[in-house]
């Protein structure tokens, strides 16, 4: 009988996990499987903290687990890629930015390989997720935006300003002409 308890016990942890990673692809913007195969703990550990600080997590989990977690989810897409094993990386506010910190980490680590990616409903292979780290990320693009908001009004104030600055510039050249 405590067999018997100790099994249901097991398959309600194994339930609330499955539940867990679910509540934490469906709360991702995008997902990122990789295979993390011969990195140190050290640079796991480092791969966590800039993954983090990128507002993202890298998870390890076992196959069984998230292939449950991934239906009716819209990454449905990355089970094809569940072969060995895997690290899952979630991106929760920015996508661009996660994406350029996990090619940045897999350029100085090659033991680390991206397999793919789920972004906005579209799968992306590992090229994909280069182009994406390649993208402008949100402040940029707002920085950007605010730059040619401000332009008009910028070129504007010269072009008023110009015909006093020329007066000024005619007038100092004439009394260092006089002066001489």
């Amino acid at each position: 009988m405590s067999e018997l308890q100790s099994a249901r016990a097991s398959h309600g942890a194994k339930a609330e996990t499955v539940n867990a990673v679910n509540h934490l692809l469906k709360s991702a913007k995008m997902a990122i499987v990789t295979e993390y195969r011969g990195l140190s703990v050290a640079q796991m550990t480092k791969l966590r903290r800039e993954i983090r600080n990128a507002s993202g997590e890298y998870q390890v989990i076992k196959n069984t687990m998230i292939r449950r977690a991934l239906k009716d989810t819209a990454f449905g897409e990355l089970e094809k890629l569940i072969e060995g094993p895997n690290g899952w990386v979630f991106a929760y506010e920015d996508p661009v930015v996660l994406s350029k910190a996990l090619i940045k980490f897999a350029a100085d680590n090659d033991k680390l390989r991206i397999k793919g990616g789920v972004f906005e409903g579209r799968f992306m292979d590992p090229a994909g997720v280069k182009v994406l780290s390649q993208m402008p990320s949100k402040p940029e693009l707002q920085a950007m935006l605010l730059a040619m908001i401000n332009a008009p009004a910028t070129q504007l104030l010269r072009t008023i300003q110009e015909p006093g600055a020329q007066m000024v510039r005619l007038l100092e050249s004439l009394r260092k002409t006089k002066g001489e």
